[in-house]
């Protein structure tokens, strides 16, 4: 539904059929009187008529046809009140027609509420460039206009507009004048029986004002997706502020939440996953999720839905249940904003606590660090590495990473081995944070060799040339485990049987809390972090 850019500032239309009712040019007779075969198009059989002056007399004939067709035309409907409610959102309108400019300008003293010069832009054949089917008619539209193409929609009722639209890399509409007629094979972005439902689409892609997102959006979007848990007892809806699970096989509840608010792109795949990471670290299978949504001023509806269709997509792939939440639109915040809050379920048997943690236990590592916080500068920092040397391809394999951010996998392996004491995912502050977080939460110290601790050569790169440390980088990908002395050699060919990479780094001391950091075999500092260095980046620009 959304799989376009998410804002649109102009508008452009054919003509003939689309802004105008179909019939008053009857091609048909037109190809007859000039003997253009029926299956060719007449301005490319005129084109090919080899003498110039039987061609220009084709060309005249052509237009008096066109004339006389203008004058019996009539405004199609709904196109005026369309026009004046597009005008009236400060849209900008241009139309795109293989007529000739004189028979527009005809056809509107038949109008009664718009005219001519109601559309910032006229492209006729009488423009340097063929207007359709090539998409050079489109570009060339939007550059008039003043817009990016990808912001454009183009609306026809004929195969020609629509690939104009699509070669150009417009949003296409096609009004399909005759619901049920042989136009299915048409691909365009939309279809369309009547221009009113292409103020919908419109609508969808302006900027919403501030408060709760409309509840005829809402429940628009929410149709869209899927609750057939039959363990949701109050699904999501317009006026339902609560949602209801029945958990009474269930033996322990668990429960997580968590804002997502360094990352844009993908923010949606973010905030699923980070919260079930934390879940999964419990024993627990993640079950039920809700989300607050907050967006600031300026965002359009489409990319609200784009937002909510990714938390759907991705829930809908790790088997959790989006029940709802909240989404609003406000200046408190200058990007996206989504906090998550999932809930998972487990026997009591099967509760993985960090404070059965015990001395001797060995501290393994999955994957290596940084996996998140790569995935995160690749996607938005994307200039700023280009210009210190970082070449399109290592840029594409960075942002790869995004897909590995997950530990679900990893964390199940380790639960049902039944030989885990306590697992801990890294998240904000790195690796640092985490050991020193696990630590705390366990109850003991913990002793770490550096020189084991694997880093990405992609990580270390863009780290190195941006001066930041990948041990305090936000890293959701990795989990922290450990494991009885006699069983951890079992579980690292368990987890590496399932094609994940984990390594032995340390292992846990007395109690207590505390770091000790040792490379090749002699005490260094253990490094401290007061704040992520992803939001030292971002507040670096």
């Amino acid at each position: 539904m959304m799989n376009k850019p998410s804002y649109v500032k102009a508008v452009l239309f054919d003509f003939d059929g689309t802004l105008t009712k179909p019939g008053s040019l009857d091609l048909n007779i037109i190809k007859q009187a000039m003997g253009c075969p029926a299956k060719s198009f007449i301005l490319e059989f005129i084109e090919s008529i080899p003498d110039r002056s039987k061609r220009e007399k084709a060309m005249s004939e052509l237009e008096e046809f066109e004339i006389e067709a203008a004058v019996r035309s009539e405004p199609n409907h709904g196109a005026e009140e369309l026009i004046m409610y597009l005008r009236s959102k400060g849209l900008k309108l241009g139309i795109i027609s293989r007529n000739s400019n004189k028979s527009i300008q005809r056809s509107f003293d038949n109008f009664n509420n718009i005219k001519f010069s109601d559309f910032r832009v006229i492209i006729t054949r009488e423009e340097p460039v063929k207007p359709k089917p090539d998409g050079d008619g489109v570009i060339l539209a939007a550059q008039k206009l003043g817009v990016d193409v990808k912001e454009l929609i183009m609306v026809g009722d004929y195969l020609f507009d629509i690939q104009a639209g699509k070669s150009a890399g417009a949003i296409t509409v096609f009004l399909d004048n005759k619901p049920g007629s042989n136009f299915l094979d048409i691909e365009s972005d939309y279809t369309i029986s009547h221009l009113k439902e292409l103020e919908n689409i419109v609508r969808l892609r302006l900027p919403l004002p501030a408060g709760k997102l409309p509840n005829d959006i809402l429940k628009q979007f929410l149709k869209q997706f899927d609750f057939a848990d039959q363990s949701l007892l109050i699904k999501p809806g317009v006026g339902e502020d609560i949602t209801a699970t029945d958990v009474d096989k269930e033996e322990v509840l668990v429960l997580k939440s968590d804002p997502i608010t360094f990352a844009t792109d993908s923010i949606g795949q973010y905030a699923v996953i980070i919260n079930a990471n934390d879940i999964a670290t419990s024993g627990a299978t993640p079950r039920w999720m809700l989300t607050t949504l907050l967006f600031p001023c300026g965002t359009s509806a489409s990319s609200v839905y784009n937002v909510m269709h990714e938390l759907s997509m991705v829930c809908r792939k790790l088997g959790i249940t989006l029940c709802g939440g909240h989404t609003e639109i406000t200046d408190a915040v200058t990007r996206p904003v989504i906090t998550g809050m999932i809930a998972g379920t487990v026997t009591k048997q099967g509760l993985i606590d960090k404070q059965n943690m015990k001395p001797g236990d060995r501290v393994l590592l999955t994957k290596r660090v940084a996996v998140e916080g790569t995935a995160i500068i690749a996607r938005e920092f994307k200039d700023r590495l280009q210009n210190l040397g970082v070449t399109e391809a290592e840029i594409k394999d960075c942002r790869q990473f995004l897909s590995s951010i997950s530990i679900l996998e990893e964390a199940r392996i380790s639960a049902d081995s039944g030989v885990v004491n306590a697992m801990h995912d890294v998240t904000e502050g790195g690796l640092v944070t985490a050991i020193d977080e696990l630590s705390i939460a366990g109850g003991h110290r913990i002793r770490i060799d550096m020189d084991k601790i694997q880093i990405f050569p992609q990580t270390e790169k863009i780290c190195r040339l941006l001066n930041i440390n990948p041990l305090g980088l936000i890293g959701s990908g990795s989990l922290l485990i450990c494991c009885g002395k006699e069983d951890y050699k079992d579980l690292i060919i368990q987890i590496r049987k399932a094609d994940i990479d984990v390594t032995c780094i340390g292992k846990v001391m007395e109690k207590g809390h505390g770091i000790e950091a040792f490379s090749k075999n002699a005490p260094v500092k253990w490094p401290c972090f007061e704040v992520d260095e992803i939001a030292r980046l971002f507040s670096s620009g």
